[in-house]
């Protein structure tokens, strides 16, 4: 029997965290969506809401510390404390690293990995609370590995791993666990994009790097998720999944 619980998914309103919200509802949880994009993150709650879950939307720009106490309290006042958390939220682009200024570093700074770090923080009060938590980070295999021409994206990936692993070690025996999930490529609005503006080549070439031969779905790394955020996953902690279609080994 699943125990329906409070989720705040960030970067809900479009793409991979679209996917995970949808996922998570099903499961029967009731769904934080949380958004830079209001309208991005209200359309997603209204398409869980149409299906009977329980879902509520909050624009909130995760690298601001006192945006996120304030959606973190307003989750627990309509939907209850926070027990899942899922950081989906993150921008991604492609700069040579000589030709990368501070200011663009400091951003993904900014929105990677300190708006990780707000957001876990903010959802651990409660999971401790509770003796019970799920934290699930999306990484990405650019923090595996290194990725070219992405200096600044990978260096957040690579943190954001090491930060969920030191949750995990750190929140064990208060019945937490932290575990990151890191994506390849991931059909998404945001590839899409990277595609037409010439960041990536087309699908078809893309693929010839992936032994599964086709590009991953939202619903691939939502898969996951759902798992770790379940209780059956509560021996899994610290832990790195590659959803990657064997790319990364």
């Amino acid at each position: 029997m699943i125990v329906s619980r409070t989720a705040v998914v960030t970067g809900g309103g479009s793409g991979l965290g679209r996917s995970i919200c949808l996922k998570l509802a099903v499961d029967g949880h009731r769904i934080a969506v949380l958004d830079v994009n209001d309208d991005g993150a209200e359309a997603v709650a209204v398409e869980i809401r149409a299906t009977g879950g329980a879902a509520e939307s909050m624009g909130v720009d995760v690298s601001d510390e006192s945006a996120v106490e304030s959606a973190f309290a307003r989750v627990r006042d309509l939907l209850g404390p926070v027990e899942i958390m899922v950081t989906s939220a993150a921008i991604a682009g492609f700069t040579r690293f000589d030709r990368i200024t501070l200011d663009e570093w400091n951003r993904y700074l900014a929105v990677n990995l300190t708006g990780t770090f707000l957001c876990a923080r903010a959802a651990l009060m409660d999971m401790v609370t509770a003796h019970w938590g799920r934290i699930v980070t999306i990484s990405s295999a650019a923090g595996q590995q290194g990725a070219p021409a992405q200096g600044h994206y990978s260096a957040t990936k690579g943190g954001v791993i090491a930060m969920t692993k030191t949750i995990a070690l750190d929140y064990a025996r208060r019945g937490v666990t932290a575990n990151s999930v890191a994506p390849f490529v991931i059909d998404s609005p945001m590839l899409r994009q990277q595609q037409q503006d010439g960041k990536l080549p087309a699908t078809e070439l893309l693929t010839q790097s992936i032994p599964a031969r086709r590009l991953g779905e939202g619903e691939d790394v939502a898969a996951v998720c759902s798992f770790l955020c379940s209780d059956g996953a509560g021996y899994i902690n610290g832990q790195v999944i590659g959803v990657n279609g064997g790319a990364v080994v």
